[in-house]
């Protein structure tokens, strides 16, 4: 019999294993995993590095990263912030460093110093962990002193306990048996991923990466062929709008201003099927005219260079030379010889470039989905069920996720921390 288990072995499990255990040190304490290793998703984590969370300290500031959960999170973040994660490491010996990006890490740029940090924690708690032991069957059970309680089937052994946590993500077996106890569940949906797209305009330079800004429109909006009248049909508003920097790559298109369209429309891009159109501003800094203004300036003054190897702006120069292209512009065009219309066309590849997407790429190292226990459904003051007292949630099984950049875990942290405070408190 145990006080509390914890189903899942990742890194919501964990935090709050050792929460419970710190407050209340006499609880008999189990996590219960399924694999064979526990903290898998840690050990990934930004590359093998881990992002443990990001330097946002304003709870306000820190719910704008989550497209779903930003309204439910900001009392939990006032309760238990990216400041208190960083107090957490630095008590056990850590330190925790900033990128240029806000994104943070620990010194050692190695994951498994978090995964060694929480391993030797849990030891010294006493908290038992049990793998290979995938969970088959959850009920509610009335215990002796007339309290209810939990009994939790596993493929080896069926253990009872007072109180439960779970904290297995997006577990679609885990999922159901929340579903047979009556929870609702919202169906799950890839929710960082990048775009897949085959385009002579950005074939041939993987690796290319430059600030741009990225607008999603409906399928039928615009006809594959680029013309110069798409301004006359700009009135149709981008149904997402994002920026920063973006990566060509062999397949499309990443980098942060595509993984956060991915997680913003999450359900929008599932409900298209990720078959949609968008427009690329490669100079964000600039507008259509304001660009096309320019090049008509640099035509009288750079008049006897070539188009080609005089990049008239701050594009990298495989982009340019590619845009340049497509505007029919060819290698040996002088700027003096080139036409007002292949100016105009320049224009708009270089502030309107319409990109077909076709599919979608995982971004396996930070693989997160959208979906899971219904937000209405969870008492966000103790992360208990609302439907089933004496169950709690933590991580990722709940309807919450976050753009990348430490934000998903910091939700981990954050649940974890305050159902343990709640659970320690029942006791």
């Amino acid at each position: 019999m145990f006080d509390v288990i914890i189903i899942g072995g990742g890194a919501a499990g964990f935090y709050t294993a050792i929460h419970i255990a710190e407050a209340k040190p006499n609880l008999k304490i189990a996590i219960l995993e399924r694999g064979k290793d526990v903290l898998g998703k840690v050990k990934v984590s930004g590359g093998g590095r881990c992002n443990v969370t990001h330097a946002e300290f304003d709870p306000k500031e820190l719910t704008k990263n989550y497209p779903r959960g930003e309204k439910e999170l900001l009392g939990p973040f006032h309760t238990y912030c990216s400041g208190d994660t960083v107090g957490f490491f630095e008590e056990r010996g850590i330190t925790l460093k900033i990128e240029p990006d806000g994104r943070m890490f620990p010194e050692s740029d190695s994951s498994q110093t978090i995964i060694d940090c929480f391993l030797e924690e849990a030891n010294r708690l006493g908290i038992k962990i049990l793998k290979h032991s995938a969970v088959s069957k959850i009920e509610s059970i009335p215990l002796e002193d007339t309290e209810t309680g939990w009994q939790i089937t596993t493929i080896k052994h069926a253990y009872q306990c007072k109180k439960v946590v779970v904290a297995t993500g997006s577990n679609p077996k885990i999922w159901k048996l929340l579903e047979k106890l009556g929870h609702s569940l919202v169906p799950a949906v890839p929710s960082l991923f990048t775009f897949n797209c085959k385009d002579e305009r950005i074939s041939g330079i993987p690796g290319v990466s430059t600030m741009a800004e990225v607008e999603v429109f409906e399928n039928q909006i615009y006809q594959s062929k680029v013309t110069t009248k798409l301004k006359s049909n700009s009135s149709k508003s981008a149904v997402l709008t994002s920026d920063g920097p973006l990566l060509i790559t062999h397949w499309g298109l990443s980098g942060p201003a595509i993984l956060k369209l991915s997680a913003w429309g999450a359900r929008l891009l599932s409900g298209m099927e990720y078959r949609f159109k968008i427009r690329v501003n490669w100079l964000p800094e600039y507008s259509f005219d304001g660009l096309f203004g320019l090049l008509m300036e640099i035509k009288d003054i750079e008049a006897k260079k070539t188009v080609l190897r005089t990049k008239a702006v701050e594009v990298p120069r495989r982009l340019w030379t590619n845009l340049v292209r497509a505007s029919d512009i060819s290698e040996t065009d002088k700027w003096a010889d080139v036409t007002k219309n292949q100016l105009e066309k320049l224009a708009r590849q270089l502030t309107e470039c319409q990109l077909k997407i076709d599919g979608k790429s995982t971004f396996k190292e930070e693989f997160v989905t959208a979906g899971g226990i219904d937000l209405k459904e969870v008492n966000f003051k103790t992360y208990e069920s609302k439907k089933l007292p004496g169950m709690y949630f933590a991580g990722e099984i709940i309807d919450v996720d976050a753009i990348t950049g430490g934000f998903n875990f910091q939700n981990a942290w954050t649940g974890g921390y305050i159902a343990a405070q709640a659970i320690a408190k029942s006791f």
